[in-house]
């Protein structure tokens, strides 16, 4: 009888689903095999909900419990699609949660993640460490930050006496990024409705460097398809000192060193120093680049007659941050990807606690 009613369950869901309907509930222990994309490390199946919502292909998921008898599989999020836009097959087990995103359902572009995890880790992307009496004031310095995403606080009865109270604050980027290549008869944008990285009152000077290069100390090469986009990716990450932008292949350096800033000429490079508590120049989101293919991390695309009508239609959906619009064949593709806080892994643990930053939640912290 349970079978009957899960199986029910699915056949609505997913029918509401491929019917464009908003399917916001949660089937669990549910499995839908098969049909991945790709897989993330999520803490909760609602965190897991929200990146295949995110992600510009996924239409359901299936999220491994931490009370799963799987080994080594708790907290994974596997992000799914099939063209028929419905699971090839679902089976009932154990552990899992399954779902469909939210794409729909005029989702929350900034999620709020109130929620705090007990004995759980959130591994990797430290940018910084320090000593907090508690985990809710490790929150809070997290939401203070504007690079802080998502942290872990080893706390009084952590095994190793030596990083009791230590806070981690982790980075993960809330910038859209998408790869760049130059191309004839495309023409691409942002949508105006991006918000900054960084929220304030004062505007910050200009502080690129033109045909100047800074060598050595990259951390991270990312694509940007202007100096002033390096520019707010090199402000929004906590890490980076100073950046050099190449125009000729639209890469963007991002470096760290405190120390000293060696500068030499060089045509075709502009570098900079980011932007610190100021409101950046925003030329880079209402820019319109000719010649410019913004590829893959497409959520769909649609006629159009002109570039100016595929701006619009992307600043009108709620999902789309970036587009692409192919001259001779009049189409318009929306775009995006995931800029939610998302771990890079997530693992049981003993005596620690992992939460995210309460930046978009309008609490009293």
């Amino acid at each position: 009888m349970l079978n009957y009613f899960i199986l029910v369950g699915l056949l609505l869901a997913s029918s509401f689903y491929f019917s464009k309907a908003c399917t916001d509930g949660l089937l669990e222990n549910v499995d839908f095999p098969g049909s991945d994309i790709t897989f993330l490390y999520s803490p909760t199946v609602e965190h897991c909900q929200k990146l295949c919502t995110q992600h510009p292909s996924c239409l359901f998921f299936t999220f491994i419990r931490p009370d799963s008898t799987r080994d080594n599989g708790h907290f994974q999020c596997y992000l799914k699609s099939t063209p028929s836009g419905q699971p090839a097959s679902q089976s009932t087990v154990l552990g899992l949660t399954s779902g469909f995103s939210l794409k729909s359902c005029n989702p929350d572009t900034r999620p709020c993640f109130s929620q705090v995890f007990q004995n759980v880790d959130f591994l990797g992307a430290d940018y910084r460490a320090l000593f907090t009496p508690d985990y809710e004031e490790c929150q809070r310095v997290c939401t203070q930050e504007p690079g802080c995403q998502f942290f872990t606080f080893l706390n009084g009865e952590f095994i190793d006496n030596d990083y009791r109270f230590k806070c981690h604050l982790k980075f993960s980027w809330s910038v859209p990024r998408t790869l760049i290549e130059k191309k004839t008869g495309v023409t691409s944008g942002f949508a105006q409705k991006l918000p900054q990285a960084q929220e304030f009152d004062t505007t910050c000077q200009n502080q690129l460097l033109l045909n100047t290069d800074i060598p050595g100390n990259n951390f991270e090469e990312l694509n940007s398809v202007s100096p002033e986009h390096c520019r707010v990716l090199c402000s929004a990450h906590p890490k980076c000192t100073y950046f050099s932008f190449s125009s000729d292949n639209f890469k963007c350096f991002l470096k760290n060193n405190l120390n000293v800033m060696v500068s030499k000429p060089k045509d075709g490079i502009t570098s900079g120093i980011p932007a610190r508590f100021c409101k950046l120049d925003d030329i880079w989101v209402k820019q319109i680049f000719e010649g410019v293919d913004f590829t893959a991390s497409d959520i769909r695309h649609e006629l159009m007659d002109n570039v100016e009508l595929c701006q619009s239609k992307c600043d009108d959906d709620p999902n789309c941050q970036f587009f692409t619009y192919v001259d001779e064949r009049r189409l318009c593709f929306l775009k995006r990807v995931i800029t939610m806080p998302a771990p890079p892994n997530v693992n049981k643990r003993a005596n620690v606690v992992s939460g995210f930053s309460l930046r978009n939640c309008n609490l009293v912290v």
